[in-house]
């Protein structure tokens, strides 16, 4: 019974707190009210405000991207047969132009050989049809006829020879097998996948950045890139490609070309944010976007003079965040407004607040 009523108590004097708590408050907004009406400035709008100054600017910034490797490439067979040999596995590194697998080639052989011999009777032929032409044996067409059949055949040979050497499958790019996707003695297609492979003696760190901070990228300059998997090796790298055209958010792709170590330790796929760090710019002139009329293209802000809102066009120059910069149109100390533009015009009745 006594702690209900100890809660009851408690209730009540909860209450009565509240109740002052409000009171108090209303009582200094109607003194708000109160002083402003005394002043003589009770249609007058309310505005904030803030000083034009000099601030120091940094145009620095990070972005987070993911590493592509430098070359993923997937090698297929441009002949059909079977698989006789197989020389490397998942994870193998490989150098370019190193034997990977070989196709059985007893068929592609017989080609080369038939060519061979096309080739040889041409060629007898085409002598005998020189001599002939001589003694006027044969005609002038029959005779570049001839001739010409020595070039097809020749061509065939080559043909031949380019399908027997296709069946020795080397690595046309250095790398590390990825994937494997045949045995030792299955048959394949022509365009049959065999092998993926994956340059990450370098990558590329993919990243964007806005129209404010890409046009201060350059291709060729060096950029420090962080990766948290491991936080105490710094990677070095340089910019390789800006994009001419902004992505569907408004972004600029940008790559980065990174070095990989010794021991490839980032892997394609890995996050990694790329620091953009730039000399120290000289202290300008700045006020809050929030003072541009509309938005920064407008070059309109309004300015107090004593209590009244004066229009003033500016020339507006490098965003930073949150902050423009001004060119002209203002000068250090101007007391620019940043709120309640939007009831103004020139001549305004205005009153601060902040």
């Amino acid at each position: 019974m006594k702690t209900k009523i100890i809660i009851s108590i408690v209730a009540v004097l909860s209450t009565f707190a509240l109740i002052f708590w409000v009171l108090e408050r209303n009582k200094t907004k109607n003194a708000e009210i109160t002083a402003i009406v005394s002043s003589g400035n009770l249609g007058a709008i309310a505005v904030n405000t803030e000083k034009a100054a000099k601030t120091d600017i940094s145009i620095d910034f990070s972005s987070n991207g993911t590493f592509a490797p430098n070359q993923d490439l997937t090698l297929a067979t441009e002949n059909a047969g079977r698989i006789t040999r197989i020389l490397v596995d998942e994870g193998s590194r490989v150098s370019k132009g190193q034997l990977l697998a070989r196709i059985d080639a007893d068929l592609l052989n017989v080609d080369v050989e038939t060519a061979k011999a096309n080739l040889l009777s041409a060629a007898r032929d085409l002598e005998r049809y020189e001599s002939s032409f001589k003694t006027g044996g044969v005609t002038q067409q029959q005779l570049d006829n001839a001739r010409l059949n020595v070039q097809i055949t020749k061509s065939r040979l080559q043909s031949a020879n380019l399908k027997s050497a296709d069946a020795n499958i080397t690595a046309p790019i250095s790398g590390i097998i990825n994937k494997r996707f045949v045995e030792q003695g299955s048959y394949v297609s022509v365009g049959n996948q065999l092998f993926e492979i994956v340059d990450v003696s370098r990558l590329k760190l993919k990243v964007t950045a806005n129209e404010n901070q890409v046009v201060n990228l350059k291709v060729g300059n060096p950029v420090q890139i962080k990766s948290n998997v491991f936080p105490g090796i710094a990677f070095s790298g340089k910019i390789v490609f800006i994009a001419p055209k902004a992505d569907n958010s408004l972004n600029f792709p940008v790559e980065v070309e990174v070095s990989n170590t010794k021991d490839a330790d980032l892997k394609a796929g890995m996050y990694g944010t790329a620091l953009f760090d730039f000399p120290e710019q000289a202290a300008s002139l700045s006020v809050p976007r929030t003072a541009f009329v509309g938005s920064i293209n407008s070059n309109k802000v309004f300015i107090l003079d004593g209590t009244k809102s004066r229009e003033r066009t500016v020339t507006a120059g490098r965003v930073f965040g949150e902050r423009v910069e001004v060119i002209d149109g203002l000068k250090e100390g101007d007391v620019v407004i940043t709120s309640g533009q939007i009831n103004l015009v020139d001549g305004t009745e205005v009153v601060k607040i902040k």
